[in-house]
């Protein structure tokens, strides 16, 4: 295992820095996680934090209140650098560098943005409707 620091969780409204420095890290209330976060509100097992093509990945693993990313509630989701991470009511922004080709990052991000499954970014805008395939159109 190395011992290069991937990233970090920073704390919205103060708080000391929570290093990213393995490529798989849970997240919970549990002290076997990788970060304990020890807030009622938080699950034993709350989410997954992975570092994967260069960039970093937040997964909900069957939490009671959830996850989201700049505000959006999210079950499987990229994340840039200085996305803000709701885990329960407690904030983090992450910070890392890119270390992949930025473009196929965020083309990434957008195919596999879950709050918006199978819309192109005009659909996502509201700038084209999408067809109906239920006849009522």
């Amino acid at each position: 295992m190395s011992s290069e620091i991937l990233g970090e969780l920073i704390p919205v409204g103060g708080g000391d820095p929570i290093p990213l420095a393995q490529p798989v890290l849970t997240l919970g209330r549990r002290e076997s996680c990788d970060i304990c976060l020890q807030f009622p509100n938080i699950s034993g097992r709350h989410c997954e934090l992975s570092y994967r093509d260069g960039y970093w990945y937040i997964r909900d693993l069957g939490s009671t209140n959830g996850i989201k990313v700049n505000g959006t509630r999210v079950f499987n989701r990229p994340l840039r650098p200085g996305d803000e991470i709701s885990i329960s009511s407690r904030t983090f922004a992450i910070q890392y560098a890119l270390t992949a080709n930025i473009r196929e990052v965020l083309e990434r991000i957008l195919e596999e943005d879950d709050a918006f499954p199978k819309q192109s970014l005009l659909e996502r805008a509201g700038l084209v409707k999408t067809p109906r395939s239920r006849g009522d159109d």
